[in-house]
């Protein structure tokens, strides 16, 4: 396992964040111009789409997951895959599903209790995910892939620099929260995703939950999030709750 991720990633300083959010505006608008004029198709979800991954791994870490988390974080996990999926066979992403749907359905497990510790719950949340999934009987290779992409899922640009499932945890999840990529999609399909796995009051205890954890970590990632008005982006995300 990479070495970066055995340790604190550290807070990205104030206008680093500032420059990715920006950055993250730009595309959206340059995405959003070219579906006004034709130039980009939506991104499609069939019905197969819709069908998670059912290996045996994956029920273990679905049920681990429903047992420790409250239903607002499993089905985010759930549809941050589904859209996280449908982003990477759009821009034509080779990534392994049961991967991706592992690193999806627990990328929040450092936000639950029973998965706390001292450091950013991105860290924290990999760490409990790899010795899962190590203990289950998946090869430490995989499990690594994993645990990196849990790690960096908040971390925008670096993710997206690593492995397909990293970055594609990263941008469903994104997409979930605060509607990344959100112009690539339409309206009835974000929907039927939100129709087959309820978001539960997402929007108010997902804020909640974050502000909680800036609060009692105001060094974290997070809370360089936090401060720079992250709350307020998944408020005006484009999901009624």
């Amino acid at each position: 396992m990479a070495d970066p991720l055995m340790r604190r990633l550290g807070r990205e300083s104030r206008w680093s964040l500032v420059a990715q959010f920006g950055q993250m505006a730009a595309q959206q608008l340059v995405h959003t111009l070219g579906r006004q004029l034709g130039l980009r198709k939506p991104i499609g979800l069939d019905p197969e789409a819709l069908v998670l991954p059912d290996s045996a791994l994956c029920r273990k870490a679905v049920g681990f997951v429903a047992e420790v988390s409250p239903a607002y974080l499993l089905n985010h996990g759930i549809r941050s895959f589904v859209f996280g999926s449908a982003i990477g066979r759009y821009d034509g992403f080779e990534f392994d599903p049961e991967l991706l749907f592992l690193a999806c359905v627990m990328h929040d497990l450092g936000l639950v209790p029973q998965c706390e510790g001292p450091e950013d719950f991105e860290i924290e949340g990999a760490r409990t995910a790899r010795r899962s999934l190590i203990g289950w009987g998946t090869e430490v290779d995989r499990a690594d892939i994993v645990h990196e992409a849990i790690a960096l899922h908040a971390r925008i640009g670096r993710a997206q620099r690593k492995s397909p499932e990293a970055a594609l945890t990263h941008l469903g999840a994104g997409m979930d929260v605060i509607g990344v990529r959100k112009e690539d999609f339409d309206r009835a399909e974000v929907e039927r995703v939100v129709e087959h796995w309820p978001r539960e009051g997402f929007k108010r205890c997902f804020s909640q939950r974050l502000s909680a954890e800036a609060r009692m970590k105001p060094d974290s990632n997070i809370a360089g999030h936090v401060g720079l008005g992250f709350i307020r982006k998944i408020e005006t995300a484009p999901f009624a709750e």
